[in-house]
């Protein structure tokens, strides 16, 4: 009797297991960057260029390229193992030489924490090639593992090679919000 309540048992449990989700955070939808955030012109002048302006540093950490990207949508699955997927579509510039994608290569970078210190863990850097028409993927796992709950997490598509800018972020899919 006792074989076969632990067979059904298992024969029940086992497969909710695998249905289980283990993601730890989800994206859905993106937005792109814009460089700056505002800028000081001298009263009474009207220069072409501002004197000084704060530039869109992410956690005051990340910095932004020198244009502004769109991003058409983003889509991004983080799992507590730190396995990461990220489909983006229409990663491209929006200022000089808008709608090309730059011949940029993208990575991603998970941050976790609403205060410093942050916790940074990013895929490879090497990063994946933006096809042509800005879409890209991303099949990876991150430098980590994520901190379980990741707090205010921030999801950022960023440049490959030299500044490792921020091009675009993810916006949070928190539950309930279907």
């Amino acid at each position: 009797m006792l074989k076969k309540l632990a067979v059904l048992f298992l024969g029940v449990v086992v497969p909710l297991l695998a249905f289980a989700d283990d993601s730890l955070v989800k994206f859905k939808g993106g937005i792109g960057v814009i460089p700056v955030s505002s800028g000081v012109v001298p009263q009474g002048t009207q220069p072409l260029t501002a004197d000084s302006v704060n530039r869109n540093f992410v956690r005051g950490i990340v910095p932004p390229p020198g244009q502004p990207w769109v991003i058409a949508d983003l889509r991004a699955d983080v799992k507590t193992d730190g396995s990461i997927e990220v489909k983006g579509r229409g990663l491209l510039l929006a200022g000089n030489a808008p709608g090309t994608n730059a011949n940029a290569s993208v990575f991603a970078t998970l941050i976790c924490g609403a205060a410093a210190p942050f916790t940074l863990l990013s895929t490879d850097t090497a990063g994946v090639r933006l096809a042509a028409n800005g879409d890209f993927r991303i099949e990876d796992r991150l430098d980590g593992f994520p901190p379980n709950p990741c707090l205010a997490p921030i999801l950022l598509i960023r440049t490959a090679g030299a500044g490792q800018a921020w091009f675009a972020a993810g916006i949070p899919d928190l539950p309930g919000d279907d």
